[in-house]
């Protein structure tokens, strides 16, 4: 709940423990009155049928300053003529009465337009006027008046009294005398006749005793009078409204800038300055603006320096107004510049001068730049691998990777095993050999070529595995065959791979492979090694993907002339047959 609601609500206890009565009869009721209604400035006046109502001829004060007169035409609807209206008839239903057209009461068929003429020998002057007659239900109660309702605010926890709008102004018409005024609470009941309630119905008043939120609404009074020998009547409807109470101190608060607060501003852009303030009902004729260096904006005459003000109520009708300084280019010099927000309301003022700090510079510019460049950067370098990978591992291999040989005590660098008396025995005599041997200068162990005689095959095989340092093995389906040599070597230099690990075994695809026919020993190795695979012509060149793969994985031979793409390319002769995929 509101600091000043409860504030008031202290202040009308203490009141009534004063009085000693729930009731709290306080004394000398405030009367207030609606909002003003200017009905001489009104070019649509309604009315219900039945009623009393007039329309107002607006008379500039130029001419009221000379003798003038006043004619009233009607327009008919279907011919759209102007026919003068003859009030001078006795007992007329419509009147003339200086400024004023009377109808007494109106009927559904006064509805249309009317025209005031004003002359005073030199000018004339024309006023179109739209009169609109409503019908109202068994003539009972309304919640919006014809007229519309008028507006009256009563201090919350405060006493006030409330006439019926129009009731001085309607006593003027010609011969006629109020006789009685009906009110009707916002629910379109009677008042209670109670006496401890808050508001009644009193002397045709509404007397409210102590003014809350819930007597909030709209409140019908219908005014009955003789005129002419009738009986006449007028409806009209006032809104009652709570605003805070008037015993609290009602100075402006200003909210925004605090005492610690601190606008940023960046130099060369749009500053902006936020100015809030708590200034209370429309009634106190509140204010809110800038000064900088103690001048108004008006009296600044700068162009770069406007301004934005708006507001908005809450429930009690208390206003919070903003004002926004908005300074173009911000500069340096601006800085030292004070600025000062001013609140005044009729109750007192405030004020609150801001302050400023410039925003640190952050080079957004130059740091996307540089993340710009470090992506490129990385997106080259990640292409570049991608694309050379082969070729940079060969790379440094030659100049940073270890020379095994001078270490492992090892007699050879590459065991070849294959499958006898087949095509890959061509393949591997005719260009694995040759390539391994004359272009890269390893040194190869072949067992059907350089294995001595005479020794077991068994024994031997498993001696030339462990004295090399790389096993090659050739796969194609004839080298699946169980019980041949080749898959001897195979194990052998798998059992060497696990058990010492200074020997590494190599897959060479020369001929598909059907899964379901790999041997045990083939899918453990599959498992951990990669497989390089031969594919025919497009591998025979020196500088394919096969032979850079191949030789990743061979011992580091630092030679002069290194694998390179601007080797020659193997004869076409050397091997030519190719084999299905």
């Amino acid at each position: 709940m509101r600091i000043h609601f409860l504030l008031s609500l202290l202040v009308a206890l203490s009141v009534l423990i004063e009085q000693g009565e729930v009731s709290g009869n306080v004394s000398d009721p405030q009367t207030v009155q609606c909002h003003e209604r200017s009905m001489l400035d009104a070019s649509v006046v309604r009315v219900y049928h039945g009623e009393v109502g007039r329309l107002g001829c607006p008379v500039s004060h130029h001419l009221s300053a000379y003798n003038y007169s006043l004619i009233w035409y009607r327009v008919q609807p279907d011919q759209g003529l102007e026919k003068p209206i003859n009030v001078s008839l006795p007992n007329p239903r419509i009147t003339a009465d200086h400024k004023w057209l009377w109808f007494q009461p109106a009927f559904s068929e006064d509805a249309g337009q009317y025209v005031c003429v004003v002359r005073n020998g030199t000018h004339d002057h024309r006023t179109t006027l739209q009169l609109e007659v409503l019908l109202r239900a068994n003539n009972g109660c309304v919640s919006q008046a014809a007229e519309g309702s008028c507006v009256v605010k009563v201090p919350l926890e405060e006493s006030a009294e409330l006439n019926c709008p129009d009731l001085q102004e309607f006593q003027l018409s010609p011969k006629s005398t109020p006789v009685k005024v009906k009110w009707s609470n916002k629910n379109c009941s009677n008042f209670s006749p109670k006496k401890w309630v808050s508001i009644v119905n009193k002397d045709s008043k509404i007397v409210i005793h102590i003014m809350r939120q819930n007597m909030e609404g709209n409140y019908t009074c219908v005014v009955e009078y003789h005129s002419g020998g009738k009986t006449l009547s007028f409806t009209r409807v006032v809104t009652l409204k709570a605003k805070s109470s008037s015993r609290l101190p009602k100075t402006p608060i200003i909210h925004n800038p605090n005492l610690d607060q601190i606008f940023t501003v960046k130099l060369g852009s749009e500053g902006r300055l936020e100015c809030r303030a708590l200034v209370f009902d429309e009634d106190l004729k509140p204010q809110l603006w800038w000064e900088v260096n103690g001048k108004t904006l008006q009296q600044l005459s700068d162009s770069r320096f406007t301004n934005i003000t708006s507001y908005k109520e809450d429930e009690l009708g208390d206003r919070t107004m903003m004002s926004v300084l908005l300074i173009q280019k911000f500069s340096s010099q601006d800085l030292h510049f004070n600025y000062t927000c001013h609140a005044h309301n009729t109750k007192g003022s405030a004020s609150r001068t801001a302050k400023l700090q410039p925003e640190e510079y952050l080079p957004s510019v130059e740091l996307g730049c540089g993340l710009g460049v470090v992506l490129v950067v990385t997106l080259v370098l990640f292409v570049v691998y991608h694309v050379y990978h082969l070729e940079l591992l060969l790379l440094y291999r030659a100049y940073c990777g270890p020379d095994e040989s001078a270490t492992d005590r090892k007699e050879y660098d590459v065991y070849i095993s294959y499958a006898r008396n087949s095509e890959e025995e061509t393949f591997v005599l005719l260009t694995l050999r040759r390539v391994l041997e004359n272009e890269l200068g390893y040194k190869v162990f072949i067992f059907d070529r350089d294995s001595l005689p005479g020794g077991t095959i068994t024994d031997e095989t498993l001696s030339y595995v462990g004295r090399s340092r790389r096993l090659m093995v050739v796969l194609s389906p004839n080298y699946l065959v169980q019980g041949t040599q080749a898959l001897l070597e195979l194990k052998a230099g798998l059992d060497a791979m696990a058990q010492a690990g200074d020997l590494r075994v190599i897959l060479v695809q020369y001929q598909p492979i059907s899964r379901d026919s790999w041997v045990r020993e083939l899918r453990r190795a599959r498992v951990a090694l990669a497989l390089i695979q031969w594919k025919g012509e497009k591998s025979s060149d020196l500088s394919s993907r096969f032979w850079k793969q191949l030789q990743v994985e061979l011992p580091v031979r630092r030679r002069k002339n290194t694998l390179s793409e601007d080797s020659p390319a193997l004869p076409m002769t050397t091997y030519t047959h190719t084999y299905p995929q």
